[in-house]
């Protein structure tokens, strides 16, 4: 399960809006950062029929077979914090990351 807060739903939803296209998001994990993965966000204009698919408040979010076991149980909210904002991620499955936040273990 993949669980978006109402705070990320709209954010992702408004993005799809002022692109005037797309079925959701689509996230993934990468080989990346000195901790070994990353997270990846990208938009979905056609599904991939392996994918398994997630709604939140409107918002699909499609998810590969190989990232799924590493995101099993992941919570994505968008926050706003003084002059930064941006999503966070609260992954159950992640046992560590690297000190800069930019890659994470399981």
């Amino acid at each position: 399960m993949i669980h978006l807060t109402e705070s990320a739903a709209q954010h992702v939803a408004n993005f799809i809006t002022s692109r005037g296209k797309g079925e959701g998001i689509r996230l993934g994990v990468k080989t990346s950062g000195c901790s070994g993965l990353a997270y990846v966000l990208e938009f979905v204009d056609e599904a991939n029929p392996h994918d398994t698919v997630f709604e939140n408040h409107g918002v699909k979010v499609f998810v590969d077979p190989k990232s799924l076991v590493y995101l099993d149980g992941l919570e994505m909210d968008y926050v706003k914090n003084g002059l930064n904002e941006g999503f966070e991620f609260n992954n159950p499955n992640q046992k560590g990351e690297c000190g800069c936040g930019e890659s994470f273990t399981v």
